[in-house]
This record gives structure tokens, sequence and C-alpha cells, in this order.
């Protein structure tokens, strides 16, 4: 498939959204945007994150590969934890050095990325991933040659966590999305999972996920409305998608299915029929493979992800989902699930589910569970937040989708139960699954020390019909045409970008158009300025290199 016939890609990600949508079934939804999207599309209903919570799940989706087997497994790699602190501190994930994130490979085939504006997937915001990343980027980029295929990235904070938080209240000034004090949905409208208290508090929540959803679809419309408007539409494949479950305690940072369980819609004309529904399993993991191989782009073979669509579309037989230590409180849970079964593994069983996380703490449901938990009021299923966990759970989520009535102990469900335990092994086996090191070892052996790595510079190597190569000097050089540059680091697993300016060989304060390096670099004819920077994912930036060349004919 050449550049030209390639379609174009844009992914529009929610956050902390389970699929309250019309389009899923939800008769509370208002979200006719995103029901448009599926009626032109095809909607799967069997999609999960790898993980309940934002920055390891989209490790996940930008790598292709899942974050435990990429050392990008605890949220929030750079936060300050009084339990380790040996830990550099801030410090970054550092997957493996053939890693590379999903955007790096369409940039290196030639299409214009962009992310607008979130990243958080871990290890650090290399430059190389981007053309352009930041507020308001998108394919309208003036940079961007109008004959060039794009990957546009869109995110926005409306259905965060903290979207649900009374804004009336102190404290309440950082909301990502912000919310209103009285939502428009009916609060007396909604379910309540039978595992949260059933109070005004959690009703209100609730509401106002509703309502932030229905004002995310505002921003899907109006992000759909631009694209069709710039006559794209029919040659663009578009993705919705969220990183994970929505920011009810027991859904987010948990691996039950309102942790994980994620909305997935995929419009492209020409090639998915409209209005279909795909009922396979899909992990998140999978949707840069798929985007890859839908566009033409070679997916390397340590992805993890498998492709959900086209002929050559692969069938799961489980997807898998992990919890590690999230933000202050360390924890280790796995997770494995088919089409009825899913299987929890704990690994601290005897210790309670409460674990004492600030930033969740300050949801109003788990402030609620909190305060009845110290009056001993909880009921039923509440009680989860109190218990000691047991070593495994097992659940028929047909015969219960909330996931409160633990089958691992029933003599009926021991062959399922094998299955289920086998099958995590061996995935843990396969991916090496990074769980199993300390985190403070883990850091220490992939930042080869105690502080934070810096990149090698690049360095440059000429090649001229009259150049000498073993001459050592590589600036200042007068060249005859033709003559080209290659870019080495000597950073395994490093990415390297360069370009030109008319700036002088000393001013190299500016920030330049970053071009991806994939292969030797033609110089033009006169005097040219060449900068070079490069970046191992996970390490600091090397500093710019630069040279001047002179080519004449």
């Amino acid at each position: 498939m050449s550049g030209a016939d390639r379609p174009n890609v844009v992914w529009i990600a929610m956050e902390d959204t389970t699929p309250r949508l019309g389009c899923y079934g939800d008769d509370l939804a208002r979200t006719p945007n995103v029901d448009g999207l599926a009626a032109d599309g095809r909607r799967y209903p069997n999609a999960f994150s790898t993980a309940p919570v934002c920055a390891p799940s989209r490790a996940a989706v930008m790598t292709g590969c899942h974050q435990n087997a990429i050392g990008a497994h605890h949220m929030r790699t750079t936060h300050t934890n009084d339990d380790a602190p040996e830990l550099p501190t801030p410090y970054e994930a550092v997957p493996p050095h053939y890693v590379t994130a999903v955007p790096e490979f369409f940039r290196g085939a030639g299409y214009y990325c962009t992310l607008d504006e979130k990243a958080d997937y871990q290890f650090g915001t290399p430059f190389t991933m981007w053309d352009h990343h930041g507020d308001g980027a998108g394919w309208w980029d003036d940079a961007r040659d109008p004959d060039q295929p794009f990957f546009a990235m869109f995110t926005n904070g409306v259905t965060h966590e903290s979207g649900q938080w009374d804004p009336t209240e102190p404290g309440t000034d950082d909301q990502f999305g912000g919310a209103v004090a009285d939502p428009d949905t009916d609060p007396d409208a909604v379910d309540v999972p039978p595992s949260l208290p059933d109070t005004e508090e959690t009703r209100t929540a609730i509401a106002r996920q509703y309502d932030n959803v229905a004002r995310s679809d505002q921003w899907v419309g109006d992000l759909l409305d631009r694209l069709d408007a710039d006559g794209l539409a029919a040659d663009t494949i578009v993705v919705l998608w969220s990183d994970h479950g929505e920011g009810l305690p027991r859904s987010k940072r948990w691996p039950y299915d309102g942790g994980i369980h994620v909305p997935l819609i995929v419009r492209w004309p020409g090639e998915v029929d409209g209005g279909g529904v795909d009922g396979r399993l899909v992990s998140m993991m999978d949707l840069g493979p798929t985007t890859m191989a839908a566009c033409g782009l070679d997916v390397p073979q340590y992805v993890g992800g498998r492709r959900f669509l086209g002929p050559d579309a692969d069938e799961r037989e489980y997807v898998f989902a992990t919890r590690d230590r999230y933000d202050e409180s360390y924890d280790m849970v796995r997770a494995v699930r088919d089409h009825r079964f899913k299987y929890v593994r704990h690994y601290r069983p005897g210790t309670p589910y409460r674990q004492w996380i600030p930033f969740r703490n300050r949801h109003p449901v788990m402030r609620q569970i909190l305060e009845r938990a110290a009056a001993d009021e909880l009921e039923g299923p509440e009680q989860w937040f109190d218990a000691r966990r047991p070593a495994e759970e097992l659940y028929d989520l047909r015969a219960d989708p909330h996931e409160v009535d633990n089958l691992a102990g029933d003599s009926e469900y021991s062959d399922t139960l094998q299955r289920f335990r086998d099958a995590l092994d061996e995935w843990r086996d396969r991916v090496d699954d990074a769980g199993d090191t300390a985190e403070a070892e883990m850091v220490h052996d992939r930042y080869r020390g105690e502080e934070q790595p810096e990149t090698a510079a690049p360095r440059f190597v000429v090649n001229a019909p009259d150049h000498d190569e073993r001459e050592a000097r590589t600036d200042g050089l007068s060249l005859e045409a033709p003559a080209t540059l290659s870019l080495y680091c000597a950073t395994q697993g490093a990415s390297v970008a360069y370009a030109f300016s008319e700036d002088p060989v000393d001013d190299d304060g500016s920030d330049p158009q970053w071009t991806l390096y994939t292969g030797p670099v033609e110089l033009p004819e006169g005097e040219t300025t060449v900068r070079a920077k490069a970046v191992r994912y996970g390490f600091e930036e090397s500093e710019a290199q630069v040279g001047a060349f002179t080519v004449s004919e």
C-alpha cells in the first residue's frame, strides 16, 4: 500500500468511561454523536483495558505490549513513594530497547502525527513520537503537507473520575473536566451497583457521569463535523475508545468489569459496514497493531497485541488485566476473562481490599464508604471494602455481571477454576510478568544505577564522493554532491530526529520541527546547518548535536 493510498487515522480517547452509551443499549445515555458513529461503523461490546487505571493502560495502548511485559505496570512512575525511598525521584518506566510507540511507526511510514493533548503513558513524552504534541494539535496543522496522510489522537478529561466530585466542596478546584453540583440526569433513574451504598451521594455521582459522557459526546461530534467539513471523512479510520472503566469505587483501580470494560467503535468507510457488531474479545493492547495493519504498516513480532479487524483478525480466548502499585499503595492482582467467566488472583490474600489512596478518597462515594465502614454500617455486597481478600475469585458474568458471588470455593466450578489458573500461569510466563520483580530492583536495573540515564548524543556520519570516511571531523565540511548524512546513536534502542536550520552553528536554543530519522538524509546544495537529537524511552533526551555543511556540484 503506497503512502497516497493509505487511510488517515483518528483516535478519539475518552477517559474513565464504561459503555454508558445509547448504542450500547443504555436508555439514560444522551450520546447522539457516538451513536451515529456506531451506526456508520462497527461496535465491539467485549473490549477491555489491560489495567483499570490510566497510565499503565495507555502504556499498553501506545506500544501494543501489555504493561507488565515492559515494566510500565505501576501507576504513575514519577510518584515519590515513602515505602521505597531508594527509588530515584522522579523516574520513568524504561521499556525494553526494542519497543517503539505506535505513532512513531506511523511517522516512519510518512504520516503526520499529532496528539491533543494528554500523554501519560509512563515512559515520558519522547519528542520523536509526534510531529505536534500539545493543545490544538490536529490534522489541520500548517506544518502538515495537504497530501500527507495523518494519524491524529485526541483526548479530553470531561469524563475523568474527578468529574463525579461535588464542585461546591473545598479541594475540588482541580477537577480535570469539571462538573456541576446538580446534574441534568435524574439521580433517581440511575442503577446503583450492589457493591456500593444506594444513597443520594452515589446516585448523584453516577448522574454526573451520565452528564459528563453527554458533554464528551458533544466534543466527539465537533471532531467528526470538522473531519467531514475538511472533506476527509471518507478516507479516515476513526476509532473511539476509553483508557479504562469509570471512576466509581470498585471500578477504577480494580480489574472487575466496571474498571476494565470500555467502549470501542471503529468507522472505516468502504471497509467496515455500518451498524455492525463484533462480539469477539478485544484487549486494548490490540488497538495499535490493528490500526497499523489496516494502514499497511508492518507489525513487529515483539508486539503482543492482536488484530481484531480485517481478513487476518484473531480470535482471543482470554483477555488479561492487572493491578499493581497505584499511587501510594502497593498491590498485586491479576485477572483473566473469557466471554462468560472472570478469574481474579490476589497475591496478598488475607489483606483488606481497603487501601489508602488519598486521591481516590476524595470521591464522594468513597468518602461515604469510609464513613459507613467506620460506623460499621456497610451492608451486603458493600462489605467487600472491609473484607479480607481470598486468594482467588471466580465469577459467572452471565448470572452475576456485578461480580459479587465468588464461586472459587464451589466444587461445581472446579474444572473452570483450574482452566483459568492454568491460563493465567501460562500468560504470566509468556510475558515474563514484571510484577514479580521489586520496583526498586526493576528501576535500578533499567536505569543502570540510581539516576535516570541520559541518551547518548547522536553522531554525524558523512557520505560524499570527496569525503574520507576515516576523517574524524564531520562539522564545517565542504562536500561535493551528492552528499548524504547518516545519524548514529550509541544508546541501544534510541530514536533519533533531525532538523535543517539556517541558524548559526552555535545557536541551538530554539526548538525546531524535528523530523524522525529513518535513513540517510540528502544534504541540499549550499550551506546547511543540521541539528540532531536522540531519546531512549524512559531516558533523558540527549544534548542536541549541531553541524554545518557546504555542498557544491
